[in-house]
Formats: structure tokens, sequence, C-alpha cells
């Protein structure tokens, strides 16, 4: 984080005014867009080929290829953050996905038949995400005073889970006055992202250097094998996110167990964002992450658990409602003290590589928990592989305790003597 910015802002500047930190509201600004254009899209691609296909099958290659370029380019992203200017690479990561979204615009306008031209413009928007996630975390702390980081983060939490839960209803409202109109949409959310990226004014000068070798792109996975406090946070929050796959079940829920139908359904896919959204703003305005953070990261990964069992185990529809949120505003909590850790122990010439590790981790684990629930569910049923995955988090919490003392006993979330990076 710049000393400069340190030096000349007053202590009592909130992260999210605008006249205190520009730079970061455009960076939130881009954020919001960007998410709420990934929501809007996935929706309306996801409407789009079905309604052609009529194939689950033709669905489940959507998601790998959004995925696929996560894997294929993991030990390249974060490299890229952290050798060129990261506000250049965010604008471009944001053109490449308005040209992703104008290919879909102009595929489905013209009735497109070939799936896989479709698919071939998710991985062209898959690539310019992957590259987007790292830079995007990896700038965040050049970008606001070290003493407002940890509020920084809860706020721009709060701004992504914002479009989360906004997303999915504007895509299908949109779709469904046309199609054309979610695509064009996308678009111009992407073309927003873009434009903000490219007027903060914050510029970083990294040193280069004249090759790239295979240390330098394994460098991010190095640094966290040998900081316990960053290994312990990463790896708790893959496990407890592959044990807690309970909302990839939502729609067994929602008919079977509650029989509250499709608009049922609705409300619960958004009570976990709801939750966040609450967590995350009560965190930016007064974060008591700051003190304790490890055990109290330990503790809303418990409460997590809890949530999680007493969902599986609920037969009311306000209690499920009320279990879910739970789980999305302890799961906030635990992403807070997480990101912010790991930004504020990184040298700021890792970030990206590092960023990009953190990023591969939680989508992967989203995708194995997501795996791990529907093929426990088909085993032995829907409520007890949400009762276990409840269960295991639990456990899992109560290890790393013991197995990561570094993380368990961490007081300050960004320590007063550590010098800015």
């Amino acid at each position: 984080m710049s000393d400069e910015r340190s030096a000349t802002d007053p202590p009592d500047d909130a992260p999210w005014r605008w006249n205190a930190h520009p730079d970061f509201m455009l960076n939130c600004a881009s954020r919001f867009a960007v998410t709420l254009g990934t929501q809007v899209q996935t929706v309306a691609i996801g409407w789009f080929v079905y309604d052609v296909t009529g194939s689950a099958v033709a669905l489940g290659i959507v998601g790998l290829a959004a995925f696929l370029p996560a894997i294929a380019l993991m030990l390249v992203t974060g490299y890229v953050s952290d050798r060129y200017d990261r506000r250049l690479v965010l604008t471009l990561c944001c053109a490449t996905m308005s040209v992703a979204a104008l290919a879909q615009l102009a595929l489905v306008a013209g009735g497109v038949s070939i799936m896989w031209l479709l698919y071939l413009t998710v991985v062209v928007h898959g690539a310019g995400r992957a590259f987007y996630l790292p830079a995007n975390s990896a700038v965040l702390p050049n970008l606001v005073p070290r003493q407002h980081f940890a509020n920084a983060v809860a706020f721009s939490t709060a701004v992504s889970q914002a479009a989360n839960i906004s997303g999915p209803a504007v895509g299908g409202l949109l779709y469904a006055v046309s199609p054309n109109l979610a695509f064009a949409a996308a678009l111009a959310f992407y073309a927003i992202a873009a434009l903000c990226n490219f007027a903060i004014s914050y510029r970083n000068t990294p040193a280069r250097t004249a090759t790239t070798s295979i240390e330098d792109l394994f460098a991010g996975f190095r640094f966290m094998w040998s900081k316990e406090v960053i290994l312990g946070a990463l790896t708790l929050d893959l496990l407890v996110v592959v044990l807690g796959g309970a909302v990839s079940l939502l729609p067994i829920f929602a008919k079977d167990i509650l029989n509250v139908g499709p608009v049922g359904l609705g409300l619960l896919r958004s009570a976990p964002a709801a939750g966040a959204l609450i967590m995350g703003v009560v965190l930016a305005r007064r974060n008591f992450m700051e003190r304790k953070a490890g055990s109290r990261m330990i503790l809303s990964v418990i409460i997590f658990g809890l949530a999680n069992l007493g969902f599986g185990l609920s037969e009311s529809f306000a209690l499920s409602f009320l279990f879910l949120a739970l789980m999305g505003a302890a799961d906030t909590a635990s992403v807070v003290v997480r990101m912010t850790l790991v930004q504020a122990e990184t040298p700021d010439a890792l970030r990206g590589r590092v960023a990009a590790v953190s990023s591969l981790c939680t989508s992967f684990s989203n995708e194995i928990g997501q795996f791990r629930a529907g093929t426990m569910a088909g085993a032995i049923g829907v409520v007890p592989a949400t009762v276990i995955g409840g269960l295991g988090a639990i456990t899992i919490a109560v290890l790393w305790q013991r197995w990561f003392p570094a993380l368990g006993h961490r007081d300050h979330l960004i320590p007063p003597e550590q010098k800015p990076a």
C-alpha cells in the first residue's frame, strides 16, 4: 500500500467516500459492473443454450468452457498482474469480456445454431475474467491507506454481493423482454467497467526481468507454502467450501422438503447473498474482525458449519432462509479476514501471483463442493449430505485451530508495526 496515501489521508476518512479515495471507488464501480455483467450473461447464456438444445449436457459444457481458462492460465494470470501495470491489465480484461459479450449478442441476434461458436465466446470471456480476478485483488491494497484496508475489503465484498443478489434477477427480466437486450446489457456493463479502470489515476511500475523462469511462475505457490498464516487461511476456506455445498442442493429442498416452488427457490437463492451483503456493510462501517482476527475467522467458520447443519435439518421455509442468510454472513466474515491477511502479508511484487492461487482455490472449491454435495445426496439423501457437510466444516475449523497455530493466534489483521509492502 502506498506510503504517500497513508501519509496524506486523514485517519478518519472512510474508504467508501468518493472524495477521500476516488481510485478505490472507481475500482468498486468496476467490480460491481463486472459482477453484474457476469451474472446477467450467465443467466442469459443458460436460458439461451437450454432453449436451443434442450440438453443438460450442453449446460454442463457452458460451465466447463467458463472454468477451463482459469485452470489453463493459472500460472500466467498472476504473473502478468505482477509484471505489468495492473490498471492497464484490468482495462484490457474488461475490454476482452466486452468483445465476448458483443460476439454473443451478434450470434444470438443472428439465430446461431452452431453451439461451439457460443462456447468459444464463453472461453474468451473466461480468459478475460481469469486475468481480471488476480489483478483486481492485487491492486486493491494500492488504492487505500493501510489503516483502511480491512474496511475496504469488507466494502468491496459488499459491493460484489449486491451485484450477485441483483444480477440474476436483472438477467432474467431482461431476457424475458428480449435475449438480445440481456446480452447488450452485459456488453454495456463490461464497457463501463473498462472505462472505470482506465480512469484510475494509480500506476504501478513493477520491476521487469529480462527473462521469465519457471521459478517466477511458481513464486505465488512457494510464497503461500512458506507462510503458515496464508496457507492456513486458504486451505481452511477451500475445504470448508468443498464441504458446504448446500446451495447447489436448493432445488431439491425447495421442491421436495419445503414445498415452496420456484418462487421460494429464488428467495432461498438470494438468502446467502443477502446475509453476505449485510455483513459486508457492517464490517465496512465497523470491522470487528480487525482484532483477534484468527480466532474470529475460526469462529465464523464454525458458525457457517452450524448454519449449514441447521439448514439441513430445517423443515420451515423461514428458518431455512435465516440459516442460509447466516451462512452468507459467516462466510463473508471469513472471506474478509482471508483476503486481508493474504494481501497484507504478501509483498506487492507477488500479490498478483498469490491472488491467482487464491482465486483458483476459491473457484475450484466451489466446483468440487457442488460435485461433493450432489454425489453424496444421490448416495445417502439430501438431508444427510447437508448435515455431514456442516459437521465436516466444524471439524475442519477445530483441526485448523490446532494445526495452524499462527492463524488461530493471529491478533491484528494488519499489525500496526508492519511496514507497508
